[in-house]
C-alpha cells in the first residue's frame, strides 16, 4: 500500500490518498484537488472514508464522487455536521457551497477493502459524535481525534472531552506502540510517543 498526503482545504486538513494496485482509497476530501485527479489516473477510487463531518474534512466529497465514482462513508453520527458545512462557508464569505452527501454509513468494526488491504473503521467519539478512525497494517489515520502531542477540541457543536478522552486513551492507547499515527491536520506521530507526552495523559 502507497500513502501520498494532500493538504487541502479552508483550513488545511490532511487528505490521505491510499493506493493498491489499480484500487485507491481517499481519507478525507476537503477539496477536489487536481493533484489527487492526477495520482489517480489509471486508478479506481472506491471509497472517501470521512474521519468525521466537520467542513473542513468534507468540502470536496460531491465533486469528487462525481469525477470518480467512488462511495463516500460516514458514520451516521455526523450527518449534522456535514449538513452545517454551507452554513459554516458563509461565515467565511463563501455563498453557494453544496452540501456535502454520504452514499453509505460506516459504524464501528465494519471493513472495506480496495486491493489486496483491509481497512478497519473504528468508532472514536468526542470531536465529534461520530468521530471514525481507520487502522490498516500498524498505520491509524486518526481525522481531529488524535493529533501530535494534543487531542481535537471538544467545545464545538457535538464535541464531548470525555468521550474523547476515552476513546483515546481506551481505543488508541491500547494498540501497539509502533502504530503510526496520520493525524487530520499536522505532522505524523506514534501511539507511543503520545502516550508519553500528549497532553491528554
Amino acid at each position: 500500500m502507497n500513502i501520498e498526503i494532500f493538504t487541502a482545504g479552508p483550513i488545511d486538513a490532511n487528505n490521505y490518498l491510499l493506493t493498491d494496485g489499480d484500487e485507491a482509497v481517499l481519507i478525507d476530501c476537503s477539496e477536489v484537488k487536481p493533484e489527487i485527479l492526477k495520482e489517480l489516473d489509471g486508478k479506481k477510487l472506491k471509497y472517501i472514508l470521512l474521519t468525521h463531518g466537520h467542513f473542513d474534512h468534507v468540502l470536496g466529497v460531491n465533486g469528487m464522487r462525481e469525477k470518480t465514482g467512488a462511495k463516500v462513508l460516514v458514520n451516521q453520527n455526523d450527518i449534522q455536521r456535514m449538513e452545517e458545512s454551507a452554513q459554516i462557508m458563509q461565515t467565511f464569505g463563501v455563498q453557494g457551497v453544496e452540501t456535502p452527501k454520504a452514499d453509505e454509513y460506516i459504524n464501528d468494526g465494519d471493513t472495506v477493502k480496495f486491493g489486496n488491504t483491509t481497512i478497519k473503521a473504528i468508532a472514536t467519539p468526542g470531536h465529534t459524535e461520530g468521530g471514525m478512525c481507520y487502522l490498516i497494517d500498524g498505520k491509524l489515520f486518526s481525522g481531529d481525534t488524535l493529533f501530535k502531542d494534543t487531542v481535537g477540541r471538544c467545545d464545538l457543536p457535538g464535541g464531548n472531552f470525555q468521550k474523547l478522552s476515552d476513546s483515546v486513551k481506551n481505543k488508541l492507547f491500547t494498540m501497539d506502540e509502533n502504530t503510526v499515527v496520520y493525524p487530520g491536520h499536522g505532522p505524523e506521530t506514534t501511539i507511543g510517543y503520545e502516550k508519553k507526552y500528549n497532553e491528554i495523559i
